[in-house]
This record gives C-alpha cells, structure tokens and sequence, in this order.
C-alpha cells in the first residue's frame, strides 16, 4: 500500500497570510482552528490536511495549487542552476539541502538569486570597463553605454526569463482559441488590423492607433515579420506589468539603458508567445534544433527563431545553452547574446577566421564550423546571411550576418553536426589584441604585451615578428 504524501506548506501559508494582512490569530478565526496550530502549519511542524486544504480554497477563494502546486520545484531548480557555479565549486551542496532550503525559507532564496544576479552583473561590468581600458589606455566609459548596459542585464540572466514565458504561453492559448493574433487582438481588444502602403506609414512598421481602434503594419513586412510585430504589440498591451517587474530587478545608470531594456525584454516576449516555451523546447527536440524547420513550425522568420533558441534556460526545462551574435558587413556587432560561456570580443573587431565574416560572400547558406579557442576550448556554430527592410522594388535593405553556437559538448545534439567531425576545427581568437597565436597570417594587431622584432634585415611572411621572451 503505498503511504499518504504529506503536505508541508508553511513558507507559502505564512506569504498568503501576509499577503491578505492576516494575522494568525484572524487565519484561525476564518478557518475555525487555534492560533497555535496555524503556527506549527506555518513552521512545517505539522502536515496540512486535505480538509484544511479545501477550507482554505473555500476561505479565501484561492486555486488550490497554489499552495500545492510546484512553485516549490521552479525555485529549487532556480537555486540549483545558479548552485552550479564553478566559484560554489569546493563546497558540498546535496541537491536534498537545497530543496529545504528552498522549500522552508523562500525569502533567503530569493534573496540569494538576486545577490547571484547581482554579482554576474557587476563582473560582466568589469570586464566590460578592463577591456575598454586594455583597448584605449584609459579610463573605461563602458559604464555609461546604454547598449553595454542592456546587454550586461540581460548576459547576468542567460536571456531567460520565466516570468515572461509563463505569462506569454497563457496569452498563446488564448491566441490559439481565436486562430491567430488578428482574431486575438480584435475578439479580446476590440483592434483591428489594417496593412497600410510605407508611404502612409512614414517610416513606421507599425502603429497603434486607439482613436479608430487599429493596428496599422507597413505592407511591405513579410509575413514573419507582420506576426511579431502583432505579437510586439500584444506584449505592450498585456503584459506591461511582467516586463516592469523584471526591469526593477536591474539597476539602471542611463535612461536609454533601461528603454533598450525594456525594449529586448518585450521582444523576447514577443516571440514567447509566437513561439512559446513548452512546445518549442518540444520541436527543438524532435527536429534536433533544425532552425529553418523550427521557422517554418512555427512561422517565424530564421533569425527570430535562432534567437528564440538562446532563451530555452527555465530552470528544470533547459535545452541546449546557445550563443547568439549578428553583425553587418563592416563587423559591427547589433546584438550579442551568451548562453552558452562564449568569450565575445566586448571591444573591436572578432576573429576574422570565423565564418561568421565571410558567409556575405554565400547569401542565406548555413555554414557550419567548429572552432578552438587558444586555451582549449571548443565550440560549434552555424552562420548565415538575413536581410532586413525590403518588400518592394526600390526600398532599402540591410544585409546581416548571424551565428548561433554551442560548447562542444552539447553539438551531438544538432542536426548539422552529423556529418562534420569535431576534429576539423577551426583556431580563432577572440580578438586580434587579445590572441596570443603568433602564427596567424590573417591578423590585424599585435596581441597586448608581447614584444615586436624589428624589421630592418628581415621580413617574416606573418604580419607581424614577436620575440620569444
């Protein structure tokens, strides 16, 4: 006979009572009990019955999940991904000390996520400001860089926020009851959606207009690009609140800062309900993470698909950790994302040995590479041409470059590596003037450091002679 589970609820008994501004002694009174049984409930010294569990719901017209629920595991599985931190490396964590800890003191759980979070922000701060000051000689102003200053928020995050996810997967049932986002918008907002010429547009891709009650998109967005901006606009209009609740876990130097923030965070939502969490970690799965089938499962476009790939880190469900980058064809970086321990040049120029750089010459191709980093380290990426703007004859267009990688370790898992051994690597650097490999024909600067022979009697082949000291 298998035995009764029993039920230890204190930590979220005692935040619902405090949340309703009970004391126990009111909690007793409303559910006919003792104080001081309220107290050993509260304390775990006593397990909550069924019957108590339904007076509860009864009482105070709660779903009853929401003492009984897992709200327990996803912090659990929050503490122990940041648990494995190599600095927590030396100390012995048994995954049972976690889970009461967790489990019986919430508050100092969360109180350590946001120390951690808190931590990974200021050490990817400094490295931003040693590496601008490594580059210039000086001071480093990455401090003040709004763009430095998102992208640091969201690299202390992995750029997974389950908040967002949850809060979007609901909002993509109720998209799928209506068929689409047009019927959505229209059934629960009372928008309509008109697709207007550029010219009316004037430079906008899309406009909410509340006066005649519509959404107008520029027709010139492909279809792709038409649902998330419908999606875009779905997560300014629901879930305003979720976004400022992440926000506020950041601190902020510069106005510009926080609204690029704000900004990528309601993209990613966006593309959480275009693509939302459960179902795509599924696909990714079953089609061994195909990024043009995946973007054709779900109809997006590839790089917002590719993106949607780096953002599969919800503590208990993570999927293989990505990296992501693209930039245009004079090597200049628009968006950079870490999930996967790549170490991104944060100034100048990357390696121009990776194929990131040269897939220009093979518009919309895949190419896929393997490269090795100086200490070892090897990684797996695949690069490709996107194009953005366009839809008509004479509008312009902006030809990018994105990669999408992974450690070596998790590659086995993707599809383009079936026939690509791992032996075939490329050596790459970070970049110039942070690579130590002093045979590379293909470089631009001379590593910070090392001492340049001269060249009055004789000329190497390389760019540049270093003595061996």
């Amino acid at each position: 006979m298998v035995a009764e589970r029993r039920l230890y609820v204190g930590p979220s008994l005692r935040r619902l009572r405090r949340d309703l501004g009970l004391t126990q002694a009111d909690m007793a009174r409303d559910l006919e009990v003792s104080a001081s049984y309220v107290a050993l409930l509260e304390r775990n010294h006593r397990p909550l019955s069924a019957e108590m569990l339904l007076r509860l719901a009864q009482t105070y017209k709660l779903d009853m999940s929401t003492l009984a629920g897992t709200s327990g595991a996803d912090e659990t599985a929050r503490l122990q991904a940041v648990l494995k931190d190599p600095m927590f490396a030396d100390i012995d964590l048994p995954a049972l000390e976690t889970s009461d800890l967790s489990g019986n003191f919430p508050g100092i759980t969360e109180a350590l996520l946001r120390l951690y979070t808190t931590y990974r922000e200021e050490q990817l701060a400094l490295a931003d400001r040693g590496a601008e000051t490594h580059e210039t000689g000086g001071e480093g102003s990455d401090a003040t860089d709004p763009v430095a200053e998102s992208r640091r928020f969201l690299a202390a995050r992995r750029n997974s926020f389950p908040s967002l996810d949850d809060a979007a997967e609901r909002i993509a049932q109720g998209v799928a009851g209506q068929d689409n986002l047009v019927g959505y918008l229209k059934a629960r907002h009372g928008l309509r959606v008109r697709r207007m010429p550029s010219a009316v547009m004037v430079g906008s891709i899309r406009r909410l207009d509340w006066h005649r009650k519509e959404i107008l998109l520029d027709d010139g967005l492909d279809t792709a690009s038409q649902m998330f901006q419908l999606a875009l606009q779905l997560a300014y209009l629901e879930m305003r609140e979720e976004v400022d609740a992440v926000l506020a876990e950041g601190t902020f130097v510069t106005e510009s800062g926080e609204r690029l923030t704000r900004r990528a965070l309601a993209s990613y939502a966006a593309a959480a309900v275009i693509m939302p969490y459960s179902a795509f970690a599924r696909a990714v799965e079953a089609r061994r993470y195909d990024v043009e089938a995946l973007a054709r499962q779900f109809g997006a476009s590839f790089e917002q698909t590719a993106h949607r790939l780096t953002t599969l880190q919800k503590p208990g469900q993570e999927r293989v950790p990505f990296f992501f980058i693209r930039v245009d064809p004079a090597g200049n970086v628009s968006k950079r994302l870490d999930g996967a321990g790549f170490p991104f040049a944060r100034h100048g120029g990357g390696c121009p040995l990776w194929s990131l750089h040269q897939v220009f010459k093979t518009p919309r191709e895949i190419v896929t590479q393997w490269l090795e980093l100086p200490d070892g380290q090897r990684f797996f990426s695949i690069a490709r041409t996107v194009t953005a703007g366009g839809g008509s004859f004479g509008s312009p267009r902006v030809e990018r470059a994105i990669a999408l990688g992974c450690a070596a370790e998790h590659a086995g898992k993707l599809v383009y590596t079936q026939d690509l051994p791992p032996e075939a690597a490329t050596p790459i650097g970070v970049t110039c003037r942070l690579c130590h490999r002093t045979e590379c024909t293909a470089r631009s600067a001379p590593p910070i450091g090392r001492q340049i022979l001269p060249d009055d009697i004789r000329r190497t082949s390389l760019p540049f002679g270093f003595s061996d000291s």
